[in-house]
């Protein structure tokens, strides 16, 4: 069973890789605030947990997601507790996934499984269904899709991640992470959370292959401003049944929203990190900040993502070598800006001192 997707890389979408491409450069290259990152990262964070949830028939608005995220408190909006655990667990799942970004692990199944259950609020990855699955309109009960049975669950998820190792270095990425999306939502491979799940592992090859936007963007926002045409680009082919079509329908129509969505959230984070430098909320007067050099500021802006940073990561990063990064990291240490997370010699891995942690969060 191999999966080949197909599609057309049209104008538009052409257009709005280079986009894309140009706003990551821009990005890559540009030193930002850590006091500027943390914040957008935060709120990226909020806003993904809040709309990936409202897709789904969540209630609570942006307000009571955020002050129940902040708050100590069990409920803040007690009339809705299922909805306040819902947003809870989905966040932690987020979280989950960019501590595992930190160590360099990659995708497989044992990870998509546990983010599952993570959204679902279960402790032990969630095995796939073992039953027959459908998608029903809320308005009038008609059928919209019927997804592959329980026999081709299994054998499909494991060809999808194949098909994303042998092309990820192919495709240029959004393309990539776009075509995964569509897949996963086609193969439904749960009976409930197969959207969140999909929409969260999306940023995870998004983020790791090199367009995170140092984390501060949210595609979910993109989706529940218009659910109608984000589930009209998904619903490829007229014909409900999944072997009626829909897996061999022309997926050109999908991934050009896709993009433009990639496009579109790129350009608004863009926008808003301008207007607050405009406003000078990217001044640090600290004079934490002004003892520290050009590479130290750097490699605060990569904490401002990551808990822990191996050598390679902040070597890669600051685009210096691994030897010169690891003669860095035993001044910095001595300095006191950074302290060894975890000593092992093969993943020793760093974070920043309790004096220089406070700047970002």
């Amino acid at each position: 069973m191999v999966w080949e997707p197909k599609y057309t890389i049209t104008k538009e979408i052409l257009d709005n890789l280079t986009k894309i491409e140009a706003i990551k450069n821009s990005f890559d290259d540009k030193p930002l605030s850590p006091v500027l990152l943390s914040s957008l990262h935060n709120s990226a964070k909020i806003n993904s947990t809040h709309y990936s949830t409202k897709i789904e028939g969540n209630m609570l608005t942006l307000e009571e997601v955020t002050q129940s995220l902040n708050s100590m408190a069990k409920y803040v909006a007690p009339h809705r507790p299922r909805d306040e655990k819902e947003v809870k667990n989905y966040y932690n799942a987020l979280s989950y996934m960019e501590d595992y970004l930190t160590k360099g692990s990659e995708l497989n199944e044992t990870f998509i499984k546990k983010i599952h259950a993570m959204i679902e609020g279960q402790k032990s990855p969630t095995p796939y269904r073992t039953e027959q699955n459908a998608i029903y309109d809320s308005t009038d009960g008609s059928l919209v899709y019927l997804p592959p049975e329980v026999k081709d669950v299994a054998p499909m998820m494991a060809d999808l991640l194949l098909w994303l190792t042998d092309n990820i270095s192919v495709l240029p990425t959004p393309v990539a992470a776009g075509l995964f999306h569509y897949q996963f939502v086609t193969i439904h491979p749960y009976i409930d959370g197969n959207g969140r799940t999909a929409r969260l592992i999306t940023s995870f090859i998004m983020r790791k292959f090199g367009y995170g936007l140092k984390g501060i963007y949210s595609l979910d926002e993109y989706y529940a401003q218009d659910l109608q045409t984000y589930y009209r680009a998904l619903a490829t082919h007229p014909h409900h049944n999944y072997y009626e079509g829909r897996h061999e329908a022309d997926l050109t129509g999908w991934l050009n929203y896709f993009i433009a969505g990639v496009a579109s959230a790129f350009s608004n984070i863009e926008t808003k990190a301008i207007e607050e430098a405009a406003k000078g909320f990217t001044v640090n007067k600290s004079p934490l900040i002004r003892n520290l050099d050009i590479h130290q500021r750097k490699v605060l802006e990569l904490f401002v993502e990551f808990k822990e940073l191996s050598s390679s990561q902040m070597a890669k990063y600051i685009g210096i070598n691994e030897q010169a990064m690891r003669i860095l990291i035993r001044k910095w240490v001595t300095d006191g800006f950074l302290a060894v997370a975890n000593s092992a010699k093969k993943s020793r891995t760093y974070i920043l001192s309790e004096k220089y942690e406070k700047l970002i969060v």
